[in-house]
């Protein structure tokens, strides 16, 4: 029972508090980076800064419905709980939370689970807790706006090679290394002949550095696994929206969550067996 809870209980109840907070962060961090654009914008045309760019930071303002502004108790934010007590609905104005704030927090907290199961309780479990909540972040912040932001797919990188380094990843420093550069290099390609054989940009370079820092954590041999099962995802995912009529015009799908769903994958599962490099 105690082997039970502290590998069990505790990781799970880590990841929903975690999650919580990667619920903050995946709808401040764009909302912060889009207002300190504006404002370098401003200053590189010697224009005031506009007077009513939003103040966001991770901390402030407090948290609060986005319908009716009314701030929140600390009742209304135990992770998971409150959603479920309140039935997705706000306590003030009864609008509808959208279900991924409860998403977010049960998936991180078996994300955790599974870390802490499969690498003992210790640090190296917490290092793979970190690459998930990373993991996590991009994913929903890509999906909301085709963004990577370099606050979180670089320390993300660096963190992959220096754990590598000390023996806290299960990975090898050669075989990090490795996959960050052959990793980002191989999108680059990509990026680069598409660009040249139709004129057209075919994802972003927050792309390269995301699979850049999966080779950090994953090491080189996994890299293929990790291309075929992004691209296998995502396509079938394109057809089915297109079947349903649902992609957009421009028919594009960010690359991100899908590189994230194949990061997943070989951190639970390990690399696809016929497909290691």
């Amino acid at each position: 029972m105690n082997n039970a809870f502290l590998t069990l209980f505790l990781p799970v109840l880590l990841g929903l508090v975690v999650g919580s907070f990667l619920n903050v962060l995946i709808h401040r961090l764009p909302r912060m980076m889009q207002a300190q654009w504006d404002a370098e914008v401003s200053h590189m045309s010697n224009q005031p800064v506009p007077a009513n760019l939003p103040t966001y930071n991770l901390a402030w303002p407090g948290s609060h419905c986005p319908k009716c502004q009314h701030g929140l108790r600390w009742y209304d934010n135990i992770p998971a709980l409150s959603y479920l007590l309140l039935k997705g609905r706000c306590r003030y104005c009864n609008a509808r939370i959208g279900w991924r704030y409860l998403g977010v927090e049960c998936l991180t907290g078996i994300l955790f689970a599974v870390a802490f199961m499969q690498r003992g309780f210790g640090i190296e479990a917490l290092a793979w807790c970190g690459f998930s909540a990373a993991l996590v972040a991009l994913a929903a912040i890509d999906a909301d706006t085709t963004l990577l932001p370099d606050a979180i797919t670089q320390p993300l990188l660096w963190s992959g090679i220096l754990l590598s380094s000390w023996g806290l990843t299960g990975i090898s420093l050669n075989l990090s290394l490795w996959g960050a550069c052959a990793g980002y290099l191989f999108l680059w390609s990509v990026l680069y002949l598409f660009k040249w054989a139709t004129g057209k940009e075919g994802m972003g370079h927050g792309d390269l550095k995301l699979l850049a820092a999966l080779g950090a954590w994953l090491g080189s041999h996994a890299l293929l696994s990790l291309v075929l099962i992004s691209s296998i995802t995502g396509a079938l995912l394109g057809i089915w929206l297109k079947s349903q009529h649902k992609l957009t015009p421009e028919g594009y799908l960010p690359f991100g969550p899908f590189l994230v769903v194949a990061g997943l994958w070989v951190m639970i599962f390990g690399p696809l067996p016929h497909f290691q490099i």
